[in-house]
């Protein structure tokens, strides 16, 4: 194999992918993973009930973070770089941060880990790290861009993306004692271990690296991380990466054009809008780091993740249309699943807390504007096209019978008026009014994110696949379950008992 594909002294052939399919099952891969627990655990049911939101493991439902068993750690045992193949054209300039790009170079880091359960099917390690490098390689050449730089241009005062001939993602290999099938499960997360499951990279200081990746053998499976730098990649660029590399690595060919043209889109003020962005959020470039203070609180978050199926949203959709109706307020059209869930979750943040009823609470999330652009850019744009959408309600509405419908109704004013204006909330450091941030609820991360359906590197799709960086209380993060009919809600609190509280109205609003 070329040694322009990867700089890897081990690897003497490209393997074909294909080879590490696994044959059919017989039988539904997820029974393997039903033993969470459901509403029944926590109180009883009638038995004609059939709710299933499941939970963290009932047996470990009191534990505070305190008392969890602390794992094995992660140890790295090698670290290269894959690097780009010959054959890609490199872009003819620096690929200028855009606006909404540029507010990231401040806030850069995203992760995701996909755990990965083995069993007869999964390949050897090594036979798995042999794919992953090779089909890696293979997705560098149409997402070359990402294995560049972030480089401060001085002379312009821009941030951008430059590429080269030496351009590589590094790629660690690490292994784990931890049991991966209790990592999975769905109980309080180990941030300890899902920390040390995807790779580090220094971004307070440019030039920095946009992408690496970490592929960690555990007893029983494996672990796939990655590291991006949100401003080159917002969670649907990421996912569309992702998705590129695992069907390169099951030996087919992606179905998505990546385009890395930033001139698609079209911002008031163009490239200087950016350079303003730059002076007054990051002025001592190429330093970009943030005081360690702002994420002081993320190592004592707590977190938990909640797995509504397709009943349940269904359900929850038809609670909040009856509400209406009998408000004497009916909808037009039933909630979506996003306005339903994030409904549901920002009345049950608004209750796990002490807030007064007389002050309001706040609810902060992104829409993507790929496609409300004028001209639309295209879902296979890889950057950050993201615009803000904030809401507030008083508390005493959402501690009322009417919570639900209410929630619902103030997200969906929100998606409304960005989709006039999808240009409007560009800057999502800037606020007026500024919301109280200790009542506020930020939401990350979309219920349409397919990452389960899509991250099948020929071994079967994840068990388990997790945000790593929820820096706020309050913090929510959202994406498609499992089997791709429901949705998956991760919530960090900083609290145990809070975490208690805000579970504990989440299974009362869905019955």
């Amino acid at each position: 194999m070329p040694a322009h594909y990867i700089y890897y002294h081990h690897c003497s052939c490209r393997s074909t992918a294909s080879s590490f399919r696994r044959a059919p099952r017989t039988h539904p891969r997820t029974a393997k993973y039903k033993p969470r627990c459901t509403r029944a655990a926590v109180r009883p049911l009638p038995s004609s009930a059939h709710a299933h939101a499941r939970l963290d493991n009932p047996h470990r439902r009191a534990r505070s973070s305190r008392s969890i068993i602390p794992m094995s750690p992660v140890r790295i045992t090698d670290s290269t770089y894959v690097g780009v193949p010959e054959t890609a054209a490199p872009p003819p300039g620096p690929i200028r941060f855009t606006a909404m790009e540029a507010l990231w170079v401040v806030f850069p880091v995203l992760q995701h880990v996909l755990l990965y359960e083995g069993d007869d099917d999964m390949p050897p390690f090594d036979a798995i790290l042999e794919s992953l490098r090779s089909s890696l390689a293979a997705t560098l050449g149409s997402f070359a861009p990402l294995a560049g730089k972030l480089v401060h241009l001085e002379e312009t005062g821009d941030v951008g993306i430059s590429c080269s001939a030496s351009d590589g993602v590094r790629f660690v290999v690490a292994e784990c004692d931890a049991d991966i099938r209790r990592l999975a499960g769905d109980e309080e997360h180990d941030l300890r271990v899902l920390e040390a499951l995807v790779p580090e990279v220094d971004m307070g200081r440019l030039p920095t690296a946009l992408l690496a990746v970490q592929a960690t053998r555990f007893e029983g499976g494996v672990a796939v991380g990655l590291t991006v730098h949100h401003g080159a990649a917002d969670g649907r660029a990421l996912w569309t990466f992702v998705e590129a590399w695992a069907t390169a690595c099951r030996g087919e060919t992606p179905a998505t054009t990546p385009c890395f043209d930033r001139s698609l889109v079209k911002m008031p003020a163009g490239d200087e809008l950016a350079r303003s962005v730059l002076r007054k959020f990051a002025p001592n470039l190429p330093s970009a780091a943030l005081a360690s203070s702002v994420f002081e609180d993320r190592k004592r978050l707590t977190r938990r993740t909640f797995t509504l199926d397709q009943g349940d949203i269904q359900r929850l959709k038809l609670r909040i249309v009856h509400l209406n109706e009998s408000g004497g307020t009916p909808l037009p059209r039933p909630p979506s699943a996003f306005a339903a869930v994030v409904a549901l979750a920002w009345t049950c943040f608004a209750r796990c807390k002490s807030f007064s009823l007389d002050d309001d609470v706040w609810l902060f999330f992104f829409a993507d504007i790929r496609e409300r652009l004028d001209p639309p850019v295209g879902a296979g744009y890889i950057g950050s096209c993201l615009t803000k959408c904030l809401a507030r309600l008083p508390a005493r509405e959402l501690h009322g019978e009417r919570a639900l419908a209410a929630a619902a109704s103030a997200v969906q004013d929100e998606i409304n008026k960005m989709k006039e204006d999808p240009i409007a909330g560009w800057n999502f450091f800037s606020f007026d009014p500024m919301p109280a941030m200790d009542r506020l609820m930020n939401i990350s991360g979309s219920s349409g994110f397919s990452a389960y359906k899509i991250a099948d590197f020929g071994w079967g799709k994840p068990t388990r696949t997790e945000p790593i960086r929820m820096n706020t209380d309050g913090q929510v993060a959202l994406m498609g379950s499992r089997d791709d009919r429901g949705v998956q809600v991760s919530v960090a609190l900083l609290q145990a008992a809070q975490m208690d509280e805000f579970k504990s109205n989440f299974l009362a609003l869905l019955e």
